[in-house]
């Protein structure tokens, strides 16, 4: 069966859904997503991905189409109808259809586009063997802190990884780590987690600010700053978190061994205690 989609205002089968050619989405990647993980048919943070998603819509001079409450009732309709029970709800929001110009039209209707994916967030096998990966230059454009549409260049650096056999990329600038391709960095050093300070270089992720939080109640210490590509490859531990991905350990980078190869205890149980509080809290 085909999946139910939500498609400014209606609910459709993913074979009728479509929108404009002049959608200035796909002419210019002018809009943003959110990526909502669901768990056990519930929503993960959606109140923080839904305020992020506010946020980026007013860094680009974008109008919410839609009250927060409203976009709540559409995921959950989605769940409902898709029989979602473990995935994620992908949202996009567009500033339009019209007629090709660089500037922005005085009056285009956004476009809103919802979808779900079905996936296994919890026994998610890379968290029990590890990802690896390769560097790459960071090579986007300044505003990373905007969650964009523009995805070409972390796709390209997902391709590289895969075709140097690895699962993902970290970006680097001015040698340090920014982020990976679709998930924040961090590293375990010295007993410290570190993960680079919030700015317009790295993405304000959701799961981000979760683990920071949980690692805190557990008395861990956190230390917010850039770290090195040389200081993760000599770290203890490395991980990435995402909605998608939640908190999962980094076991290589460019071929090096991150500590012992295997992940980690820290990072072990940032992962117990960010599933616990999922489960938890999830609406």
């Amino acid at each position: 069966m085909s999946r139910i989609v939500y498609v400014n205002g209606e609910y459709l089968p993913e074979e009728s859904a479509k929108v404009s050619v002049f959608d200035r989405g796909f002419l210019f990647a002018d809009g943003v997503y959110e990526v909502t993980s669901v768990v056990g048919g519930k929503l993960v943070d959606f109140d923080g991905h839904a305020a992020r998603l506010e946020r980026s819509l007013g860094e680009l001079g974008m109008t919410a189409p839609l009250a927060r409450a409203e976009l709540l009732d559409i995921h959950r309709e989605l769940i409902a109808r898709n029989d979602l029970d473990e995935g994620m709800i992908y949202l996009q929001i567009t500033r339009g259809a019209a007629d090709r110009d660089f500037a922005y039209p005085e009056s285009a209707t956004p476009t809103v586009v919802l979808f779900t994916q079905t996936a296994a967030l919890i026994d998610r096998p890379a968290a029990q063997t590890g990802i690896r990966v390769i560097s790459i230059p960071d090579l986007r454009w300044g505003r990373r802190d905007i969650k964009t549409v523009q995805l070409l260049y972390p796709s390209m650096g997902k391709m590289a990884a895969k075709q140097a056999g690895a699962d993902d990329a970290w970006m680097i600038e001015d040698g340090f780590v920014t982020e990976g391709t679709s998930n924040n960095a961090w590293i375990v050093a010295g007993g410290r987690i570190i993960t680079r300070h919030l700015g317009t270089e790295i993405l304000h992720g959701i799961t981000r600010a979760a683990v920071k939080r949980l690692a805190e109640e557990a008395q861990m210490q956190i230390e917010e700053r850039a770290f090195t590509l040389a200081e993760a490859k000599a770290a203890e531990e490395a991980f990435v978190t995402s909605a998608s991905t939640f908190v999962t350990p980094v076991v290589e980078i460019d071929g090096t061994r991150v500590g012992n190869g295997a992940p980690g205890p820290i990072t072990r149980r940032l992962r117990e205690i960010y599933i616990a509080d999922t489960v938890a809290t999830a609406i």
